[in-house]
């Protein structure tokens, strides 16, 4: 199976499930890992921003990855979520963790330094030497204090090998439509944003990696198949039915909301590691209706 055939299609960037103590809950984790499985999203993408990487470390971290790989046993694609400010300390993890059994890393753009474009390309290239796995870059300038730009994805693309796809979630569709009209062909352009996955599928992007598909992943992701296929009438229907969920997986933080979804269904605990807090028991309430309106 090529990149393309892979990565098509709805990625989740899986939430890390928490006991009341703060310690990872990995009864609930395999719980959750099957659940996904199940609802046939095409792979999982492990310690990504959703998955609180900024508060599990070290050893921790490792032992996140190889759980996960156990548990999913070559049932699906993972992705390795491995990100940050130093370019050092990335490539350093590179090397240091034990990645066997996953596909290829996400690497979110530097974010709270804010360096420029040229600084943006010349920490992927360094990226790129260094990589054991083809990457996924990401660009989320509403976390990064810093967007990445066309220009600059397009450099990427076509200078860095190990680089395939960019998980692009500025919300720009002038920005969006400039890579995709100018990327290599074998290139990718994933969504990073739920609401608009439609829209970019329709403009030629190959498919997202989302939040709200960790407690819809059925429901989400046939309708990026429908997308896909070019069946947007359908499509549309589905997205139709799922935008005022994922309005309220953001209105108080994420993955705060996300996890009231999934704990209303009972698949883990309402808990998380500071600073990370539950949503509000207005937000709790609202959550259960729009719950109510899709069962």
């Amino acid at each position: 199976m090529n990149l393309r055939e892979k990565f098509s299609g709805t990625g989740i960037a899986i939430v890390t499930p928490f006991n009341a103590d703060g310690s990872i809950d990995w009864t609930s984790y395999s719980k959750l890992i099957n659940f996904w499985i199940h609802g046939q999203v095409e792979y999982l993408v492990v310690l990504g921003t959703t998955g609180e990487s900024a508060t599990v470390h070290g050893d921790e971290k490792q032992q996140v990855f190889t759980f996960v790989k156990e548990e999913v046993a070559g049932r699906k694609p993972i992705v390795a979520g491995i990100g940050g400010y130093d370019t050092k300390e990335v490539t350093d993890a590179f090397r240091s963790f034990d990645l066997s059994g996953y596909d290829a890393i996400l690497s979110v753009s530097p974010y709270y330094n804010k360096p420029n474009q040229e600084g943006i390309f010349q920490h992927y290239k360094v990226l790129d030497a260094a990589s054991p796995l083809p990457i996924i870059m990401y660009n989320v300038p509403g976390r990064t204090g810093q967007n990445m730009t066309a220009e600059t994805q397009l450099r990427i693309a076509k200078e860095c090998p190990k680089i395939f796809a960019t998980k692009e979630a500025s919300g720009n569709f002038d920005q969006i439509h400039h890579i995709i009209k100018n990327k290599p062909k074998d290139f990718m352009v994933i969504s990073g944003d739920d609401g608009i996955t439609l829209p970019m599928i329709a403009c030629g992007a190959d498919g997202v990696i989302s939040v709200v598909a960790n407690a819809y992943p059925l429901e989400f992701s046939n309708m990026v198949r429908l997308a896909l296929q070019g069946n947007y009438n359908d499509a549309r229907i589905l997205h139709y039915e799922y935008t005022d969920i994922i309005n309220s997986l953001f209105a108080e933080g994420s993955p705060s909301g996300v996890k009231a979804y999934l704990s209303e269904m009972g698949l883990c605990q309402n808990t998380f590691r500071q600073p990370v807090w539950p949503v509000s028991a207005k937000q709790m309430e609202k959550i259960r209706s729009l719950m109510k309106e899709v069962e």
